[in-house]
């Protein structure tokens, strides 16, 4: 875990949160499924005027209204709760029903003209002998309110299917307009400026876009747990709030910068000038961007003016580069360290320490003759894995631990920071892409069992964040790797596939199979990888 000394800014709690239950109402239509949405009053306190699903706070009421709903034998007692509070919240909302008589038969308009909707709904049903149709009711997602908002909510959204021969009637105090319409006609309404939804709401139209019936996603909906939970995290893109869920490159830094959720920390990339992570920590991120580079290479700078700076990835020998590493840390580099010797990590070493007045040693692996054109690098010393770098000044003391890991380059090494629990994976783990294995210097064999090794320097050291040489910080580093290593053997099965489908007929022949998920444009590149799996296959004798 970050020291809380070193987080830039002075923590504040974020609000409670109070248990609520949103339900999507859908219905099959010739053009695809329909959900039923509607306006939001313009003096709510929360989401004024958004357009949105019908749903509100979970009520006492609700608990204690299980006896007369319907419920599945895998519904827990928590999600029978907010099935009820869904169906009281669309029935106050939108006069939407979902309940049965005791004969089966769904409750009509006969019955919804017979309940008052200002009156409380379990004991009018219960009078009438209907019962709440909760086992009708599905989760689909866990969604937890961005924590810089003054209010929040902890809310499950639930899907169901619209009744027939329902319609739905706002109640014109909370809930304005309803209208039928399909996910992708919603997203395309709000872009123009016409339907105002909120983070949730879109998120959540985004992912339903894919199914084509109500059926589909009930039944995606069958294992009773949710298909994504966030709680989304924003920081400024171009000077404007931008939010993000848990899988998407930004999130983890955010976590990293503010963890309690305040819109603080800028998110575009530049190179002129480093952007603080935390006090003893900055990021320089070089102006190579491209293919091959994302935004460009990141070089990082632990260290403050007690301790001097410890550079990690120098980047490419790029004059301009090396200055502002030197006004960044004014000049006082104590170590260079070089995760490994690819020419936008390693050839500014010798540029920046000539120009130190202390000389900093210079640190890594040396290359070997394996290494591709380019890649030649010898350091001052060579580091011994699991041994530790001290940064020590002003009461403070930084202690990275070095973990040999070979695999997209023989020489690899990555940093732990032991005392926040930061790993810097250089080329080994990268943000928004999987790095490229390629042999003869690159071996996917070696690349695997160092994920493993990272896995358990995690759990054994308590790394909580990923400091990749190129994109964003990445959050929940067990997780990261975890995920990593699973696309890669995904991958690899794809490359199996692909050399029993055709036999002998090459690496051209299997990109296009292997890796049908990926621009053809970037097949070249990925032909490297292939390369790397197909000799870890035949090694492991798996094609025979």
């Amino acid at each position: 875990m970050v020291r809380a000394s070193q987080l830039l800014h002075p923590q504040r709690e974020p609000v409670a949160t109070r248990p609520a239950a949103t339900v999507l109402l859908l219905r099959d239509t010739p053009r695809g499924v329909e959900i039923l949405m509607t306006r939001r009053s313009p003096t709510a306190s929360f989401a004024p005027g958004a357009n949105v699903f019908p749903g509100g706070g979970i009520d006492a009421a609700d608990a204690q209204a299980h006896g007369i709903a319907a419920r599945r034998s895998t519904q827990g007692e928590l999600h029978l709760t907010q099935a009820i509070a869904a169906i009281r919240e669309s029935f106050e909302e939108l006069g939407v029903l979902l309940a049965r008589h005791a004969d089966g038969r769904p409750a009509d308009a006969s019955d919804i003209a017979a309940l008052d909707r200002r009156r409380p709904l379990a004991a009018q049903c219960a009078a009438r002998g209907l019962l709440l149709a909760a086992d009708q009711v599905f989760v689909l997602a866990h969604w937890v309110t961005d924590r810089d908002l003054p209010r929040r909510f902890d809310v499950p959204f639930l899907v169901a299917r619209m009744p027939e021969g329902q319609q739905p009637v706002a109640d014109e105090a909370e809930q304005f307009e309803p209208v039928w319409v399909r996910p992708a006609d919603a997203l395309e309404r709000h872009r123009a400026g016409g339907f105002f939804m909120i983070f949730p709401t879109i998120r959540t139209l985004e992912r339903l876009q894919r199914f084509a019936t109500v059926r589909e996603v009930l039944d995606a909906c069958a294992s009773e747990r949710p298909l994504w939970t966030s709680c989304p995290r924003a920081g400024l893109l171009a000077g404007a709030e931008a939010r993000y869920m848990e899988h998407e490159p930004p999130y983890g830094e955010l976590a990293l910068v503010c963890p309690d959720g305040q819109i603080l920390h800028p998110l575009d990339w530049q190179s002129e000038r480093p952007v603080a992570l935390l006090r003893h920590l900055m990021r320089l991120t070089a102006p190579n961007g491209g293919t091959m580079t994302g935004p460009g290479t990141n070089s990082y700078l632990v260290g403050d003016r007690d301790t001097g700076y410890l550079v990690v990835d120098p980047g490419p020998d790029d004059p301009a580069h090396v200055e502002r590493l030197l006004q960044a840390t004014g000049g006082d580099v104590r170590l260079i360290v070089c995760t490994h010797s690819h020419a936008d990590h390693s050839p500014a070493a010798r540029p920046l320490q000539a120009r130190c007045a202390g000389r900093p040693a210079i640190l890594g692996l040396s290359s070997l003759p394996t290494a591709r054109p380019g890649s030649s690098f010898t350091p001052d010393r060579a580091l011994a894995d699991g041994e530790q770098l001290v940064l020590a000044g002003g009461g403070r003391e930084h202690h990275l631990m070095v973990i040999h890991t070979p695999g997209h380059a023989a020489n690899h090494l990555c940093l732990a920071l032991l005392e926040d629990g930061l790993l810097f994976s250089g080329d080994h783990i990268l943000n928004g892409s999987t790095t490229v294995v390629d042999p003869p210097d690159g071996d996917m064999s070696a690349y695997l069992d160092s994920l493993d090794r990272l896995a358990v320097a995690c759990t054994e050291h308590g790394l909580g964040f990923i400091l990749p040489a190129h994109g964003h910080v990445l959050g929940d580093a067990p997780g990261a790797i975890a995920r990593l290593k699973a696309h890669r053997l995904q991958r690899e099965a794809k490359v199996l596939a692909a050399m029993k489908a055709r036999p002998g007929g090459g690496a051209d022949a299997w990109v296009p199979l292997a890796y049908d998920d990926t621009p053809p444009r970037l097949w070249p590149v990925a032909r490297r990888s292939l390369l790397a799996h197909v000799q870890r296959i035949e090694a492991l004798g798996l094609a025979a």
